[in-house]
């Protein structure tokens, strides 16, 4: 259904560090980078968008889909060791569906930042 996603950050720096280190394991790079902004997604086609405003406040939830399991612990991995919050370690969500192996995060901005698969 979505095309982009947009977030505002206060940080845009220290939310591209986060970004780049979460997304990796995804399969997904930096693609393009501005003065204000950033987007991340598969090379050539970036559909998270980075916008910096010292306003920004949070929030948020998105949900990124993982290939495997294992890509969802790189995830978690990668989201703690460069700074974002655990919210939810690495493990089956029984109560979404039987199958839904997700992992939580709480990016440099209070949003909460899911890496999902379905297997």
């Amino acid at each position: 259904m979505y095309d982009h996603l947009g977030l505002q950050v206060k940080n845009l720096d220290a939310s591209v560090r986060f970004y780049e280190a979460v997304l990796a394991p995804l399969g997904h790079v930096l693609d393009s980078r501005y003065e204000g902004g950033a987007g991340l997604g598969p090379k050539g086609a970036a559909a998270l968008w980075l916008y910096e405003n010292a306003k920004a406040h949070g929030g948020t939830h998105v949900a990124l889909q993982a290939g495997n399991r294992a890509a969802v612990d790189a995830f978690h991995a990668a989201g703690v060791a460069s700074g974002g919050k655990d919210n939810g370690a690495p493990g089956l969500r029984v109560d979404y569906a039987p199958n839904y192996y997700a992992a939580f995060l709480i990016d440099p901005d209070g949003n909460n930042v899911e890496a999902v698969c379905m297997e």
